[in-house]
């Protein structure tokens, strides 16, 4: 029996997720975001902090009075103040964040053959999971080749493929709900993957290829999305939540800038369909059929 096999899957409290995700001394973000209020607080301190009880109770006041908790996935320097890209001191982890048809996601990412079995996996409502994996030796290009590339591949949100998010904290109630829905984190494994563990997919902007390894591309497995398909479906969910339209073109540009000449263009076009059948859904199919035929024009 391997080592793997040996691991018996747990649930985790705020506090053993945090230490599990970091080491004590590690810095950390923590994100408390009340929509109703519309305030937004950063805090950086060490993981030994943001596990301890005071700190925890802090939170449960926060999250009792209508806020979010959300958890920095990778350590900061030292000297940082801020949760950017450069403040990285390294990278801890790469993550999905499903939330369309996630079932369906989580379940191909357990059956697949080329993804290792997630470290964590999220319950943040239901039907919509967060997927984390624990590497060591990606540096940053790495890192974010490969979350485009699992965002691609299983469906994820591709707003959420930066090295510096933060993803939702374990034992607290995610309040974009009416009702009281606990978050829950299970840890399936303490195995440590490197690049050369996962696969680059076709569709991705990346070569397809095995990471680290020059594979030749390995076809998509059946039943899953175009890129073109999963941009049209983000551009939708992305405006069905109120997000600012300039923001996803934007977003969707950068994001296809490695594989369209004009990524600008190609993104106006696929939120502007997206547009016409989120304010008229009887447009849905002509509007989607439209954008893929526009995703697939040489620009």
């Amino acid at each position: 029996m391997t080592e793997l096999n040996l691991f018996k899957a747990r649930p985790l409290s705020a506090a053993q997720y945090v230490l599990a995700l970091h080491q004590p001394e590690d810095r950390v973000a923590m994100l408390v975001r009340n929509r109703v209020r519309e305030q937004t607080m950063q805090r950086i301190l060490s993981a030994e902090d943001i596990a301890s009880p005071p700190f925890q109770d802090w939170l449960k006041e926060q999250n009792d009075a209508g806020a979010d908790i959300f958890l920095g996935m990778n350590p900061l320097r030292a000297c940082s103040f801020a949760r950017t890209k450069e403040s990285i001191r390294e990278i801890r982890h790469v993550y999905l964040d499903l939330d369309e048809d996630a079932a369906a996601s989580l379940r191909a990412i357990r059956t697949d053959g080329n993804t290792p079995v997630p470290n964590f996996v999220l319950d943040t409502s239901p039907e919509k999971n967060q997927v984390i994996w624990r590497v060591d030796g990606l540096d940053r290009e790495q890192a974010e080749s490969l979350l485009r590339s699992l965002a691609t591949q299983f469906c994820g949100d591709i707003a959420a493929t930066d090295i510096s998010r933060v993803l939702r904290m374990p034992g607290f109630a995610n309040r974009k709900y009416s009702e009281q829905l606990i978050v829950r984190a299970i840890q399936e494994t303490d195995s440590i993957y490197h690049f050369r563990d996962f696969t680059i997919y076709e569709d991705s902007p990346e070569a397809p290829r095995r990471l680290a390894d020059g594979h030749e591309p390995s076809r998509r497995p059946a039943g899953h999305r175009s890129q073109s398909e999963a941009d049209w479906a983000y551009a939708k969910r992305a405006l069905a939540r109120g997000d600012d339209p300039r923001e996803i073109i934007q977003r969707i540009a950068d994001y296809r800038a490695k594989d369209k000449a004009d990524p600008t263009y190609y993104a106006r076009l696929t939120v502007i369909k997206a547009q016409l059948a989120h304010v008229s859904p009887e447009r849905d199919t002509d509007a989607r059929q439209e954008s893929v035929r526009l995703a697939n024009r040489d620009h």
